[in-house]
């Protein structure tokens, strides 16, 4: 299941980069014409999945070496805004696609996405021979290169967006707690545009207002999570961040992050076997809600924005948080579902036995943490390579984390 979804990002990948596509739908259908259009975050995923594929022998090591080294010139020649990419980038051009009217400058959130991936290249390669020496050291210059001072607009909290024509316009300061949790420790980690600690604990943290105290479905919660009231996010607010990450020890004056994550899966894991709204196919073997393709369009679902869609990669990528509960998840579409809902890059974004429902489409941002995931429940790559780089260790002491390096 792991190399088939590994193909998303490398038989997959858009032709002319070699990058994370947006989406990729069978049927060859795109009513926003955007077939060939690269997402930053999706990439970001992409690139971490490589590094795993290149580990396990999916494939050659020389073969892994020149496709890295393809998007990392890409992205290198894209459009950047004070060394932030946008939130998608034309593959052809590596011109940014505007991801809304105004949002057609720098995404830091999905920056840093890719920020952790370049890490982790840079802690891959940076002992190897020559060539990846070179390929190292173009990870860290761009890498380094990320302003992520710049987005604080002045004050001590970081911004997601910015571009040239609309400037501040978006006004989207990034509060915790969600899936954004990676760019403050980023920020803090940068060796050339790093952010002091005030603007982790004063803005992410809301001087002190994330933190709370409630249950759901029994299981106990720290954080305040955004929008939700006495409830849990999406469950990629528990993977996004921690593709690199490793929650396993991470702890700061907030949460307990391992176990936050843990008992947010199955929050969500008891939620659908309780199944309030009733909804067909939910159960033991059949749960996981999260962004992804929806009945309504696209839908961050969630126990309160919940429509009996389920998305794989919800139970998928929590697997190293449940290991039982996830693989009962992955044997029953594999070999109940079957082809319904699998297919050449692994299985479709999500599917909705109440509606009968099953788009044969995948979502780039999805397919990626279940690689990874899967890579980090298996022998903890990413977790190492990232976690084993000083400047993120450094980043993490000055925000006062307790963490296993």
């Amino acid at each position: 299941m792991q190399k088939q979804t590994f193909q998303y990002f490398w038989d997959g990948a858009e032709p002319t980069s070699g990058a994370g596509r947006e989406r990729f739908h069978v049927d060859n259908i795109y009513p926003e014409n955007d077939k060939n259009t690269v997402a930053t975050g999706a990439t970001g995923f992409g690139l971490m999945a490589i590094l795993s594929g290149i580990d396990r022998g999916y494939v050659t090591k020389k073969e892994g070496l020149d496709r890295l080294n393809k998007i990392l010139d890409f992205l290198s020649k894209a459009d950047r805004f004070h060394g932030a990419w946008p939130h998608w980038i034309i593959g052809e051009t590596g011109k940014v696609r505007p991801f809304g009217q105004k949002d057609n400058g720098g995404d830091l959130v999905e920056t840093s996405f890719v920020a952790q991936a370049l890490i982790c290249i840079n802690e891959y390669y940076k002992n190897g021979a020559e060539p990846e020496k070179a390929l190292a050291k173009k990870a860290d210059e761009l890498w380094k290169g990320i302003d992520f001072n710049w987005f604080r607009n002045g004050q001590n909290v970081l911004y997601w967006h910015w571009s040239p024509a609309y400037k501040w316009e978006m006004n989207f300061p990034v509060k915790g707690y969600n899936e954004c949790l990676i760019m403050y420790v980023m920020a803090a980690s940068s060796p050339r545009h790093g952010v002091p600690a005030e603007v982790y604990h004063e803005g992410w943290a809301r001087n002190g207002q994330i933190k709370t105290n409630f249950n759901f479905y029994g299981h106990p919660f720290t954080l305040d999570y955004q929008g939700q009231k006495n409830s849990v996010g999406p469950l990629f607010w528990a993977h996004y961040s921690y593709l690199g990450l490793n929650p396993r020890g991470l702890k700061d004056r907030y949460a307990d992050y391992w176990g936050n994550n843990v008992n947010h899966t199955l929050a969500i894991h008891d939620y659908c076997v309780a199944n309030p709204k009733k909804f067909k196919g939910y159960g033991e073997n059949n749960w996981g809600l999260t962004a992804s393709y929806s009945v309504k369009g696209y839908a961050a679902h969630n126990p309160k924005e919940d429509f009996g869609v389920i998305s794989p990669t919800a139970a998928i990528s929590s697997i190293p948080y449940t290991p039982k509960e996830s693989m009962k998840v992955i044997r029953h579409l594999y070999e109940d579902l079957g082809d319904k809902v699998w297919g050449k890059y692994g299985f479709y974004d999500a599917f909705s036995e109440q509606e009968n429902w099953y788009p044969k489409r995948y979502l780039g941002i999805d397919q990626g943490p279940m690689v990874v995931m899967i890579e980090n429940y298996r022998s903890g790559l990413l977790w190492k390579l990232f976690m084993g780089n000083k400047d993120v260790q450094s980043g993490l002491k000055k925000l006062d984390f307790q963490f296993k390096p």
